[in-house]
């Protein structure tokens, strides 16, 4: 009788450690993971996040651009950078004030240090004619104000007199001299424009 007691008392003992041992270990779970909210509440607070955001690009007091996002969060330690997860439209205005062009993307980053401005996933640019850009990537570098990019894209041109491919592409910051690498297509020309112009 005095054997199963102890042997009883052994089994009950053993049951309390596992229970405590398994109580720890969700305890310290826990503690993990309120540390981890604690971190990631810390990487937050170097991060300005902004809604409904509007952004008037002037020089000499002229509007040259607009910038409207659902979202923007600004990095303001040394990476200086403004990101865009939620989208991006960006309008371009001539010298009358008359809009010229528009980028749109569902995802952008302008890195200010380097001067480069990306635009990912589903990147549309509209002409003011009608002409139309369409790629999954494209990126803007304001040092050399070029456009170019790395993967497959579109130019369709206005009144659907034509479209041309290619695989990667740079241009002026008007679209209007654009180097296509691997390019093809067809175009179809009119009384007013043998050639293949784009933007005009």
């Amino acid at each position: 009788m005095l054997l199963r007691g102890r042997h009883i008392t052994k089994s009950l003992s053993l049951t309390l450690y596992a229970s405590l041992g398994a109580f720890v270990f969700i305890a310290c779970e826990n503690d993990l993971r309120d540390v981890e909210k604690i971190a990631n509440i810390q990487q937050e607070e170097n991060v300005n996040v902004s809604k409904d955001v509007t952004v008037i690009y002037s020089d000499s007091a002229r509007v040259k651009a607009e910038l409207t996002a659902p979202e923007l969060r600004e990095y303001p330690d040394s990476i200086a950078m403004y990101e865009f997860k939620e989208g991006v439209l960006i309008r371009f205005f001539d010298e009358k004030g008359v809009e010229s062009q528009r980028i749109r993307s569902e995802y952008a980053l302008q890195k200010q240090n380097e001067g480069l401005t990306e635009f990912r996933r589903n990147v549309v640019v509209n002409m003011a004619d009608g002409s139309v850009i369409k790629t999954e990537e494209l990126y803007f570098d304001e040092k050399k104000n070029i456009y170019y990019n790395t993967v497959p894209i579109t130019f369709q041109f206005k009144d659907q007199r034509g479209d041309l491919q290619a695989t990667s592409f740079v241009s002026d910051a008007d679209f209007k001299k654009i180097d296509g690498q691997n390019m093809t297509g067809f175009f179809v020309p009119s009384n007013d424009q043998q050639l293949p112009s784009f933007g005009n």
